[in-house]
């Protein structure tokens, strides 16, 4: 296979392929969606044209991007299936795209997630179909092109690009607080954004370059003139920082990374963007978008700026937020009554195991995070999916509403058990794998911090299968609910391959971790010799 897909240059088109099938069908969604606009009730032909183009988009796209698990050589160290072509040549900026083993298991997860998403809102969205669809395809090319960028101007509009449509899918399609749930994800995600823009620019410049046409230097004033050079090879090679300015960088740097993860005590954006969101607004933010944060730490706050990441204190309070994190998250889902709200908090308790294993720094707690990373995606992305179905039915989502269904629905109550399972990490599942590797790893390195975050693997079993008995086994004593349809076949269809990753990862994750595993050693290796020449040079200017 791998030799076909070179054969025919895939290598050499895919990214930017990728970037722009969402963009010219979302165009093309906006143009054949407008006479169905006054059709919104009735899911029959016209109103259906902009959901069947925009799912036939997402699935060119996923089908493409499958090529990358073959074309991809884990064995060859540096980035793959690059692209690069001059953008903004006077600033510098360049559209450079390429992949690590990180960025392309993101890639895969963004394809599949997104086109599970466009099915999911089939029958949800009965209103402005074609701009829903439109905002969707515009939301995957931002955040694929977070993933690809290699270039540190294109990464941030590409952060920004993503912003926009999530904004508008949570105000126009979310809940009744949808405008306070959108407006508190616009803020906390620009400030943090805007400081991260300073720190782009200050590398930019501080990597500056000749600025060229045509192969000659520029002359101005009689010199050659220096244009900034935001190239992220560029940036790692050349710039050298100051203890305080790596400081102050790496501050502006994560706080941009860690409202998006959301860390603890930055995430109270996200329970109110959760619950008000549409159901595939909740899937796209908590499978997808707060990877972005993660992925930040791995791809620049701590391998730009290891001397700061790696400083004690610094990497001790960054740790102990993140453990913080996890047992909050997990308690706090303990008491929450709205079953979707549970499940918002529960992503700030996993996704403190991905900064755990980052910063805890070995390779086995770095695979850990990575896997986290993925199966959260998929374990919580199907959550949100069944709760979204369940909704459709009964218009709640409070746990008290409901109780002992399990005899109305037993296709929907066996998937949620099964994918509670899964979220809670039960081995077997794909939620373990990850967990386990992470304490384990960090263990190693930080075992008081690992065993108290261990504790909340205790707490989740409390609060997911305390959830499901409430409202699957309980006594059947509401009337409403006993009339409930089961699960139909394009919801069976649209669960069929989250659970089919879910057993997959659970009980062969071989595939994936070999991906990974270049990938995590190099970022370690680069973390820890870059650390150590910095903690050198301090030593010698002294």
């Amino acid at each position: 296979m791998r030799e076909f897909l070179l054969s025919v240059g895939y290598d050499r088109w895919i990214l930017p392929a990728l970037l722009l099938i969402p963009l010219l069908a979302a165009l093309a969604v906006m143009a054949g969606g407008r006479a169905a606009e006054g059709e919104d009730e009735v899911l029959t032909g016209a109103a259906n044209r902009p959901r069947a183009l925009a799912t036939a988009a997402f699935a060119l796209e996923f089908v493409l991007s499958i090529g990358l698990w073959w074309a991809f050589d884990p064995a060859v160290s540096g980035w793959q299936q690059v692209f690069d072509l001059r953008w903004i040549p006077s600033w510098g900026v360049r559209f450079t795209l390429g992949l690590d083993g990180i960025a392309m298991m993101m890639v895969l997860l963004t394809t599949f997630i997104m086109l599970l998403a466009s099915v999911g809102s089939w029958t949800s969205i009965r209103q402005k179909a074609s701009s829903y669809y439109a905002l969707l395809l515009v939301l995957t090319t931002g955040m694929l092109g977070v993933f690809m960028a290699l270039d540190l101007f294109l990464f941030y509009a590409m952060w920004e690009v993503m912003l926009i449509p999530m904004y508008f899918i949570v105000g126009i399609w979310g809940g009744q607080r949808r405008i306070y749930a959108s407006l508190k994800f616009f803020i906390y995600t620009m400030l943090g954004s805007l400081l991260m823009l300073v720190g782009i620019i200050y590398l930019g410049l501080a990597a500056r370059q000749p600025h060229l046409v045509n192969g000659a230097p520029v002359m101005l004033n009689g010199a050659v003139e220096m244009i900034p050079n935001f190239s992220y090879d560029a940036i790692m090679a050349q710039v050298q920082l100051t203890p305080q300015a790596g400081m102050w960088l790496f501050g502006a740097f994560f706080l941009a990374f860690a409202v998006k993860v959301p860390m603890f005590p930055f995430h109270t954006w996200l329970p109110d963007a959760h619950v008000e969101a549409p159901t595939a607004g909740s899937v796209v933010l908590a499978a997808i978008m707060l990877k972005l944060g993660t992925f930040g730490f791995l791809r620049l706050a701590v391998p730009l700026f290891p001397a700061a990441a790696m400083n004690p204190t610094i990497r001790g309070l960054v740790l102990t937020l993140a453990v913080i994190g996890i047992v909050y998250g997990a308690l706090v889902s303990l008491v929450q009554p709205d079953f979707k709200k549970l499940v918002a908090y529960s992503s700030v308790s996993h996704l403190g195991f991905v900064m755990l294993g980052i910063f805890a720094l070995t390779v086995q707690s770095v695979q850990g995070a990575l896997m986290v990373m993925i199966n959260h995606g998929l374990s919580t992305g199907a959550l949100f999916f069944l709760i979204g179905m369940i909704y459709e039915r009964r218009h709640t989502r409070l746990i008290s509403a409901y109780g002992g269904i399990a005899r109305v629905v037993p296709l929907f109550s066996a998937i949620l058990v099964f994918v509670s399972l899964s979220s809670i990490g039960v081995p077997g599942t794909n939620g373990f794998v990850g967990e386990f590797l992470v304490l384990l790893g960090a263990y190693r390195t930080y075992p008081v911090l690992a065993v108290i975050g261990a504790t909340s693997v205790i707490i989740a079993a409390a609060y997911m299968l305390w959830a499901v008995q409430r409202i699957l086994f309980n006594p059947l004593d509401k009337p409403e609910n006993e009339h409930i349809p089961d699960m139909n076949r394009r919801e069976l269809l649209l669960m069929a391959p989250l659970l089919a990753g879910i057993i997959w990862l659970g009980v062969y994750p071989a595939p994936v971790l070999r991906r990974l595993q270049p990938a995590a050693e190099n970022f370690v290796r680069i973390v820890e010799s870059r650390s150590a020449m910095s903690s050198t040079a301090m030593r010698g200017g002294r």
